[in-house]
């Protein structure tokens, strides 16, 4: 069976070896609605597709136009084998519930490096921001080095980490960027944030050679899909490393 939580997801679990990101725009808040509701109908009246799907998580874009979908599998030939025979008429109940949703693209990533929540931290995120950050072709093997390079200079900002709950990185399978999955106790902490000022140390992080571009988008959690055979594993991590929790004046996709 399907189960519906309010918990957000856990970005660290192990078992999770293909994060999966998607967006959809579906042009206003009613639409919106609508669509996470037909999402859950279109759910929640199936059995759980398959044992690869560790959870299933649906977030409402404050444009008032988008939708982010971010599903965990345990390996991507899991998730194949859910798109050729199961996936399509899920797709069709929800076209049929509210028509002309418009899907941008399936993003495939694996996680690199998180900072998390520290133990005994029971902080509900009031606001999830995703970061992607694009690189130049020649730059694509500099990822991992470029993104360490964050990490240590947000460890350095308190004024940034301030609010900040956790914050996820990850590489994109296609070489080309890496989205930032942080939550944040609020939009006001995160305004908070980029309000403070900036280190010469950002400055330089925000001027990496191979850096051609970062997006920041905000979103709220709307929905949670889980296995109803299990609970979906929330074990604290110690924050050992430091995440890229936000990016100064980001602008919207």
């Amino acid at each position: 069976m399907t189960r519906r939580t309010d918990t957000h997801p856990d970005l660290t679990r192990p078992d999770a070896g293909a994060p999966l990101f998607s967006t959809w725009r579906v042009d206003g808040p009613d639409r919106q609605r609508a669509t996470v509701d037909a999402i859950a109908r279109t759910w929640e009246r199936r059995p759980w597709p398959a044992s690869g799907l560790l959870a299933y998580h649906v977030y409402t874009g404050t444009d008032g136009a988008t939708l982010l979908h971010h599903s965990q599998w345990t390996a991507e030939h899991a998730y194949e084998a859910f798109v050729k025979t199961h996936r399509q008429e899920r797709v069709d109940e929800i076209d049929t519930a509210v028509p002309g949703i418009r899907r941008l693209g399936l993003g495939r990533y694996r996680l690199h490096r998180s900072h998390a929540r520290a133990a005994g931290d029971g902080r509900v995120p009031g606001l999830v921001v995703t970061v992607r950050i694009d690189f130049e072709p020649p730059a694509a093997g500099r990822r991992e080095d470029v993104t360490d390079t964050v990490l240590a200079v947000l460890g350095t900002d308190a004024d940034a980490e301030r609010g900040l709950i956790s914050a996820h990185l990850h590489l994109s399978a296609d070489g080309t960027h890496v989205l930032d999955y942080a939550e944040w106790e609020s939009g006001a902490a995160y305004d908070g944030s980029l309000a403070a000022p900036s280190s010469p140390r950002w400055e330089r992080v925000r001027t990496l050679p191979g850096v051609r571009g970062v997006t920041g988008t905000r979103y709220e959690h709307a929905l949670g899909l889980v296995p109803g055979w299990g609970r979906l594993r929330r074990s604290p991590v110690p924050a050992t490393s430091r995440g890229f929790g936000h990016v100064r004046r980001p602008t919207g996709r």
